[in-house]
C-alpha cells in the first residue's frame, strides 16, 4: 500500500502541476492581439506672407506627416476664424465653411485664403484622426491687413499645436 500512495501522491502533484502550468499560460495568454491603431501626426506648412490686403489670397502648402500608418486612419480638416473675416478653400476649389469637418483624403495639399476685410486676421486650422481618443493638431495663422503702397514682408508665422482629444 504503501507504493500506491506514493503513485497516488506522485499523481496528485503531478495533475497539481499540469492545472498551475495551464492557469498560468491561460491568463498569460489573450485571444485578441494588440494593433496600434493610431499613430501620432502633424501637418508641416512652408511659410506664408503675414500681412495681407483685403482680396488678396494667400496660398498654404501643407503636408500631412505620419509616424506610422494605419490603414484604417483617416483625417479630417476644419477651420475656424476668431478674427477678421475671409475665406479658405482647399486646392481642388471645395469652400470651406466655419466649424464644418471636411475629410482629407491627401497627405500634401494646398489651401487657400482670401482676405474680405480691412482688419486683422486670424484663423486656426484643425486637423484631426478617427483613432480613439481622436488625436487633434492646430495651425494658427495671423495676417496684419496693410495697404497696397506698402511692402510686404514674407515670413512663417504660424503657430502649431498637437492635441489628443479624450472623447468624442
Amino acid at each position: 500500500m504503501n507504493a500506491m500512495n506514493k503513485k497516488r501522491g506522485l499523481a496528485g502533484m503531478v495533475a497539481l502541476l499540469f492545472l498551475g502550468l495551464a492557469v498560468l499560460l491561460l491568463s498569460a495568454c489573450s485571444d485578441e492581439m494588440e494593433v496600434q491603431q493610431s499613430y501620432p501626426f502633424k501637418v508641416e506648412n512652408m511659410p506664408v506672407p503675414t500681412r495681407i490686403v483685403k482680396g488678396e489670397t494667400v496660398e498654404i502648402r501643407c503636408e500631412l506627416k505620419r509616424e506610422g500608418h494605419f490603414s484604417d486612419a483617416r483625417y479630417t480638416i476644419r477651420y475656424f476664424q476668431p478674427d477678421g473675416k475671409g475665406t479658405l478653400r482647399m486646392d481642388d476649389g471645395m469652400v470651406l465653411l466655419p466649424n464644418d469637418r471636411y475629410p482629407l483624403d491627401r497627405e500634401v495639399f494646398r489651401l487657400y485664403y482670401t482676405s474680405e476685410c480691412e482688419d486683422q486676421q486670424t484663423i486656426d486650422i484643425y486637423f484631426e484622426d478617427n483613432s480613439e481618443p481622436a488625436q487633434l493638431y492646430q495651425l494658427t495663422f495671423d495676417f496684419n491687413n496693410e495697404t497696397e503702397d506698402e511692402d510686404s514682408v514674407v515670413t512663417a508665422d504660424s503657430k502649431e499645436l498637437p492635441v489628443t482629444i479624450v472623447g468624442h
